[in-house]
């Protein structure tokens, strides 16, 4: 081969291996390509899109709405059938009823234990009385006989009225202690029925939330999926029958990690959706997710191998979107994006 050729050759080579390292600059963006404007078209409208389930089984009795309507809080989106769950209902009240009027006897009960209570006091207190004026007649009689003013007779007498006025104390203590008893049982009673009063009303009200849930409502204002509830399904715990989106969106735009510098929250960001042409729109970083994209992957990839090849990592960065912009409403979820940032912000803001 010439000197000529092997010059040609090596210019070839030369200029080929600039132009590779000229193309590697550009695809990650390093000086001399690198400008203020970050851009990423991995990007996506994002909202909260809620499921809707029911909390019950049973067969769907109403369901008045269509797919893609628009609902406000509390419309009802589906109802079951209610009929077993409103005789529960019922069922728990009379529980309830039976419950506290075992309450209510027992108070009446109480009341007349303390009656019994205050009666067998006046009983003891008058067998007191007795025994002591039986107790006096006995001795006096006593000293009659010794000095034989009264018989033998008498005495005896005196001694059987002191003996039975005696008993009827001993009766009217024990009758008193048997009545103060008796009120310690109701009492104690009373707690096991105040606890079965108050299990009734628990059972009342878990029925009453029941009978509630069979009405499916809309969670908060939206606008609904597509509904798969039909008339005469039968649905059980967590049967999905649609969904709501509400209103309020945002946006999360993935960077690459070399595209971050200088990027914080506050700078202001502009973008197109695809599926509304070159109409544009404009939001605020609001915050950077904590990890990178592949950390959030389901199957985490495994770079410790021998044929590496380094992959710019992104950054979930979310966008609120600014209110009051034309056609704002025809932002839903799921749209794809065209995000840009400008960093001349960060240098303006930085005093740069």
């Amino acid at each position: 081969m010439s000197r000529i050729s092997r010059l040609i050759a090596t210019c070839i080579a030369l200029v080929a291996g600039l132009a590779g390292v000229l193309v590697i600059l550009h695809v990650w963006n390093l000086p001399p390509f690198r400008g203020s404007l970050q851009t990423t078209n991995d990007a996506y409208v994002r909202g909260q899109v809620t499921l809707l389930s029911p909390q019950l089984s049973g067969y769907l009795v109403e369901v008045p709405v269509r797919d893609y309507q628009l609902v406000k809080r509390g419309d009802l989106i589906a109802r079951i059938d209610d009929r077993i769950y409103a005789e529960k209902l019922e069922q728990a009240r009379a529980m309830l009823a039976s419950a506290e009027a075992d309450l209510a006897n027992s108070e009446q009960s109480r009341r007349s234990a303390e009656a019994r209570i205050a009666s067998a006091r006046a009983t003891l207190e008058a067998a007191t009385a007795t025994l002591d004026a039986a107790d006096t007649a006995y001795r006096r009689t006593t000293s009659l006989v010794a000095k034989n003013y009264a018989s033998r007779s008498e005495e005896d007498k005196a001694r059987v009225s002191f003996d039975q006025a005696q008993a009827s104390l001993h009766q009217a203590e024990a009758a008193l202690l048997v009545a103060q008893q008796d009120l310690n049982t109701i009492v104690v009673g009373r707690r096991s029925l105040e606890a079965k009063v108050q299990s009734a009303e628990a059972a009342v009200k878990l029925a009453e939330i029941d009978v509630a849930n069979t009405r499916i409502v809309a969670p908060q204002d939206g606008t609904l999926g597509e509904v798969t509830a039909r008339l005469g399904q039968y649905v059980s715990a967590g049967t999905q029958i649609g969904s709501v989106v509400p209103r309020q969106v945002w946006v999360v735009a993935n960077f690459k990690e070399t595209q971050l510098s200088g990027m914080h929250a506050g700078l202001k960001v502009d973008f197109t959706v695809d599926a509304l042409g070159d109409q544009r729109f404009t939001g605020t970083i609001q915050r950077f997710a904590p990890a990178t994209g592949s950390e959030f992957a389901v199957i985490k990839s495994d770079n410790a191998t021998g044929n590496f090849t380094k992959v710019a990592q992104r950054i979930p960065v979310m966008i609120d979107v600014d209110p009051d912009q034309p056609s704002i409403e025809k932002l839903v979820p799921g749209l794809s994006v065209v995000a840009t940032v400008d960093l001349k912000q960060a240098e303006a803001t930085s005093g740069i």
